[in-house]
């Protein structure tokens, strides 16, 4: 497994992150294939409160809790749950976000959270307020680093210019390049952590019949899913690939909820990383994208 740093901090992070949202409730295998996952040398773990009304931390935790200090733990925050448990409400307060963080360290069993990032973000938000919030954890030791997992540009460059955030977790994917803009060279160029979400499609690019996608339709779709089969027999090394080749890219968190999922990205994480001449015929596949809102 390589490891990079992650953005202006001190740690080194799996270039394949594991994202724990898949795992449900009802897999009686979620706590053996995380614990197979850190074994095999992914540490980088991402959950989130709102997965499963907090169940998802609980989980985490207790499965990683004998490796704790050799895995890198983050979580998100920003997502309320209804006390009737029938939806969530957008809640970027600091009162609600120093309230949430204590519940996220109770359900993952630790006193700290390696990465605390904000669940979304709007303009509307009060920015210094959530801001101070993080800002304050960090001082407190509960939390070491924080970011935001956003797919707003302007979001993202406002937090850049009023934070010292480390990290920013965003979809990208030859289905989405939107980031390639002007997002991913800012981040790059203030050394900022990326952690790639999406970055198979929802599986268009590697097993599903081809349908719209965002500003695609299904035969661009189709067109970009030939031309990742023609690079490689492994479907997935190749649409990772695509990503890893990034040069601000730091890891992709994949979504996880099998060993054999496990041990195929596992096995995409150690293929040669694509040519220059297979990354310009993928970035010659379709047309990319740009940002049409929140720019």
């Amino acid at each position: 497994m390589q490891y990079h740093r992650l953005g202006n901090t001190s740690m080194q992070v799996s270039r394949l992150a594991f994202g724990c949202m898949s795992l449900k409730k009802d897999n009686p295998d979620a706590a053996n294939i995380l614990q197979q996952a850190a074994e095999s040398g992914i540490n980088y773990f991402d959950t989130a409160d709102l997965y499963e009304q907090g169940y998802n931390e609980i989980l985490v935790g207790k499965a990683l809790r004998e490796k704790r200090k050799n895995i890198f733990l983050a979580t998100k925050v920003g997502n309320q749950w209804r006390p009737d448990g029938s939806g969530w409400d957008w809640n970027p307060s600091r009162s609600y976000i120093l309230k949430a963080v204590e519940e996220s360290l109770k359900r993952l069993g630790t006193d700290y959270i390696d990465l605390y990032q904000l669940h979304g973000g709007t303009m509307q938000d009060p920015i210094d307020e959530t801001i101070a919030a993080f800002e304050e954890l960090v001082q407190q030791g509960k939390v070491r680093y924080y970011g935001i997992s956003s797919i707003r540009p302007v979001v993202i460059r406002n937090w850049l210019e009023r934070s010292h955030l480390s990290e920013v977790m965003l979809q990208y994917s030859l289905l989405d390049r939107r980031p390639e803009e002007t997002i991913l060279p800012l981040l790059q160029n203030q050394n900022i952590g990326v952690m790639v979400r999406g970055a198979i499609a929802q599986g268009l690019l590697i097993d599903k019949s081809s349908k719209p996608y965002l500003g695609h339709d299904a035969s661009a779709v189709e067109k970009a899913a030939k031309a990742i089969a023609g690079i490689s027999g492994n479907r997935l090394s190749a649409a990772l690939g695509f990503v890893w080749h990034h040069p601000a890219v730091t890891s992709i968190v994949a979504g996880i909820r099998t060993s054999v999922q496990l041990q195929e990205a596992l096995k995409a994480a150690e293929a040669p990383p694509l040519t220059e001449t297979q990354y310009e015929m993928l970035q010659h596949a379709v047309s990319p994208l740009l940002y049409t809102e929140h720019r």
